[in-house]
């Protein structure tokens, strides 16, 4: 099986599979992602975890699909590609935090998709690669504006035009990888977050992911603008009511 979708009642959980070829892009897994994205619209979801079955959680692009669509015209490779860029667009547009939990690696478009998500689990050795270059080819799936937010530009180059490997050590000092694990520990911590999401307000959270999201795109004032309105709604709403509330009476709060 390429990918599966795994509805586990307050997340949802997207298995890569396709381990003979260490992960590869499936057109399974683009549909896993998609019907994730949308189901995650729904109340009672609460986070969305992308791993994978096998040893090695995404190694990106098929070279034998990319074979093949040598011989197209350049507009229909455009589309190609497009239907891999719909799919980060509707990770970025996720309602709910994605939590990327990562063993053996991460390559070309599958560190796109982990590096598109909100918080990033990874195996120690686990290495992270742009390997676009020595097929002669160039990044895409976002992934030179996801280098570009959460890495200096000198590694983002490092990276992109010596496809040089950075281990998950590296990247956790760097900022990018939020906890670091023993091998075959990552989904563990992953759904330790999932679990601790469960627990808070899920619309300021979703309003925050929002939030942080836009922040890179636009200006200072645009964003103070973002702030205040969102502040503005978030404390009349419900769950301000029922954080505050639990606060000042110093015990936990029930958000539903």
């Amino acid at each position: 099986m390429s990918a599966r979708l795994e509805d586990a009642g307050d997340r949802l959980i997207i298995w890569n599979g396709n381990t003979d070829k260490r992960g590869a892009l499936s057109p399974e897994l683009y549909a896993c992602i998609a019907e994730a994205m949308e189901k995650a619209k729904e109340p009672r979801i609460r986070s969305v975890i992308l791993t994978a079955e096998g040893p090695f959680f995404c190694a990106g692009g098929d070279l034998t699909v990319l074979i093949k669509r040598q011989g197209m015209p350049e507009e229909e490779r455009r589309q190609g590609i497009e239907g891999l860029h719909d799919i980060i667009r509707a990770m970025r547009a996720c309602p709910v935090p994605i939590i990327a939990a990562v063993e053996g690696g991460a390559a070309g478009a599958g560190l796109s998709f982990a590096l598109a998500c909100d918080i990033l689990v990874a195996a120690k050795g686990a290495k992270f690669v742009a390997a676009y270059v020595k097929a002669g080819l160039v990044p895409d799936g976002g992934l030179t504006a996801h280098l570009a937010r959460c890495l200096p530009r000198q590694v983002s180059m490092e990276m992109c035009l010596l496809a040089q490997p950075v281990l998950a050590e590296r990247m956790h000092d760097l900022g990018v990888v939020n906890v670091l694990t023993e091998v075959g520990g990552a989904m563990d911590v992953a759904t330790a977050y999932a679990d601790r999401l469960a627990q808070g307000p899920r619309e300021a959270q979703s309003a925050i992911r929002a939030m942080v999201g836009a922040a890179y795109d636009v200006s200072e004032a645009e964003q103070l603008d973002t702030e205040r309105d969102a502040m503005g709604y978030a404390t009349g709403a419900p769950e301000a009511a029922e954080g505050i509330a639990a606060f000042l009476e110093k015990r936990a709060p029930n958000y539903g």
